[in-house]
């Protein structure tokens, strides 16, 4: 059998990236819809992937070019197309989730590097994403900087933070600590992370 592979969202997945996000963030409240998703997609489709495995969804990441020290609201969806390819810009990882059954695999990780990859072919020089559901302390791991003094719109909570992590070679950032466990909550950024991972937790 096969395993995992990363793919872009296509859509058929909609049924399957839907009722993840809803059980991610629901119950904190941080659920933001299928329109809201979809609108971060057609911002960006080339930046937005699945996790397929064994004929269904393991887990999907919604990323989109954005101005640095900015994020989407979660209450409102994208009004427009936004910039495929900013040389000198910034990628925000909105969205990652992981299904249940698939978590402590290290996939989140993966997804998280495959993006760093698409973000350096496509010249971005940072990657940001808004921590929430206390996933702050696993996205330093992952070589992300808080920036606990950049304003967040309401629909995050009191209890995010924004973070960034230099895709340059050299990296302004601090580097990483030590390798990180896949801990996979729930939600990593909105990222969002969950980064992140909303990257959340980018939601994770």
């Amino acid at each position: 059998m096969t395993g995992p592979r990363i793919r872009r969202l296509r859509e058929e997945d909609w049924d399957e990236v839907a009722a993840l996000e809803e059980r991610a963030y629901a119950a904190s409240g941080l659920s933001e819809g299928e329109e809201a998703l979809r609108s971060r997609h057609r911002a960006s489709p080339s930046t937005c992937f699945v996790l397929e495995h064994a004929g269904s969804l393991g887990g999907y990441m919604l990323a989109l070019p954005y101005p640095l020290f900015r994020c989407p609201d979660l209450s409102a969806a994208e009004n427009g197309a936004v910039p495929e390819n900013d040389p000198g810009g910034n990628l925000h990882c909105h969205d990652l989730v992981i299904a249940e059954q698939e978590r402590g695999r290290g996939l989140a990780r993966r997804m998280l590097r495959h993006l760093e990859e698409v973000g350096r072919t496509a010249c971005y020089r940072t990657l940001s994403l808004v921590a929430v559901q206390g996933s702050q302390e696993m996205w330093k791991l992952l070589g992300f900087r808080g920036r606990p003094e950049i304003g967040l719109p309401a629909s995050y909570g009191t209890e995010a933070v924004y973070m960034v992590k230099s895709l340059e070679p050299a990296g302004t950032d601090p580097a990483p600590g030590s390798p990180a466990q896949d801990t996979e909550a729930e939600g990593v950024p909105r990222a969002t992370g969950y980064a992140g991972l909303p990257v959340g937790s980018t939601r994770d």
